[in-house]
């Protein structure tokens, strides 16, 4: 079985999709399902280059394209001429195509490369439909009602399958455009298990951050946004830190809206500068390395689709401190892997208060049941045969 991804863009820095994507590849590949990229990048880009699976990078490639997409709205959008003809010429080679999220050029292009034809396609709308959206971005969600009428809308309502990996993400996401058509399915999603040695990894990840040598920590560990939390975050660890002397908080992730320099002052005003580490994005061994020098991954989000970093941080064994915004708290709550609090500075720093009031007993039992958690819920070690079932018989 031969699988297309449709994916505005292969860099690893905007998360989820793209993550779930690369490392899922080779449990894939080795249950019969090889998959290859259709993305609206420009061929010469260095995520392009270095991505494990087929890219065909059609995004315009002129030396002048970078300054004027900052002026012209259609190629902030992801606009280009190659995308259309391309789709249409090569559908017909793969078994099923998936498009993977919306509101840019790829799910536009793809209703108008594949509309009036037979070709299987399947929508994972990755998130995307959260009425959280519409509440933060009232001007935008008119924009995209309209757009709805005319791409998303149509798209989704003749996909055969809308693909949504929560319980929690469907029944959302029928309450956010109108009308909505889509023919529903929860489908098992996670990761492989983490691979490498633990203490290795570990000391690797002490090794680039020196000042964590002997110091407990919690680990944040996603893109530096708004919707993430992270105000939030360094205020309730300002309020507990005096409990815990010992206890430092990471906070590692790709800079995506210039927002550190901001929540590094805020860190400063509360007297917990010295307290909080700014690693950067983290990949391959160090990643799985600060996962497993952690003492607890915390992940306050107002709003989250699935979090492949809970996934992460139960893989590894740790107790996940989250929030009901995050659309896998369901599993974290029932396999009794972690905290799980409202979105709000009350219960993040709340769910603090409580984890560094627990015994070592404590939590190395909630570690345990995360772990255990994973492999029922997320190991695609497991999912992976019904994923592809999915797409067979659907």
């Amino acid at each position: 079985m031969v699988i297309l991804h449709v994916i505005l863009t292969v860099n690893p820095e905007f998360g989820g999709p793209i993550e779930g994507i690369m490392t899922s590849a080779g449990i894939l590949r080795e249950q019969g399902c090889d998959r290859e990229i259709l993305s609206l990048d420009a061929p010469g880009d260095p995520w392009v280059k270095s991505c494990p699976l087929p890219v065909h990078a059609l995004g315009i490639r002129h030396t002048s394209y970078p300054k004027l997409r900052r002026k012209l709205p259609w190629l902030r959008y992801g606009y280009t001429p190659h995308f259309v003809p391309w789709l249409k010429a090569n559908a017909r080679r793969y078994d099923a195509i998936i498009v993977n999220g919306l509101w840019n050029y790829s799910s536009l292009g793809a209703w108008r490369a594949l509309r009036r034809t037979d070709t299987r396609y399947f929508v994972y709308p990755h998130g995307m439909l959260d009425p959280y959206f519409n509440k933060i971005q009232p001007v935008k969600a008119l924009a995209k009602q309209i757009l709805w009428w005319f791409s998303e809308g149509p798209l989704i309502a003749n996909a055969v399958r809308v693909m949504y990996v929560t319980e929690e993400e469907r029944q959302l996401a029928g309450n956010s455009f109108w009308p909505y058509r889509g023919k529903d399915r929860v489908v098992p999603y996670g990761i492989v298990d983490v691979p490498g040695d633990p203490k290795a990894q570990a000391a690797s990840f002490l090794a680039a951050c020196p000042k964590l040598a002997n110091r407990d920590f919690i680990l944040f560990l996603s893109r530096i946004h708004p919707k993430k939390g992270c105000d939030l975050l360094i205020e309730a660890f300002a309020k507990i830190a005096a409990k815990d002397p010992a206890l430092d908080l990471v906070m590692a992730g790709p800079d995506s809206v210039g927002w550190v320099k901001k929540l590094q002052d805020l860190a400063a005003e509360r007297g917990v500068a010295e307290r909080i580490h700014w690693p950067g994005m983290l990949r391959g061994d160090l990643k799985w390395g600060a996962f497993h020098a952690a003492s607890a991954f915390v992940l306050p989000s107002h709003q989250e689709n699935f979090g492949i970093v809970v996934a992460e941080a139960m893989a590894c064994g740790k107790p996940v401190l989250t929030t009901s915004k995050v659309n896998t708290w369901r599993e974290v709550q029932d396999s009794g892997a972690g905290l799980v609090v409202n979105d709000d500075l009350d219960g993040v720093t709340q769910m603090l208060e409580k984890f560094v009031s627990l015994s070592i007993e404590e939590k190395q039992r909630i570690g345990a049941c995360a772990r255990k958690g994973f492999v029922e819920k997320f190991d695609l070690g497991t999912l992976a045969p019904q994923l592809i079932e999915a797409f067979r018989t659907s």
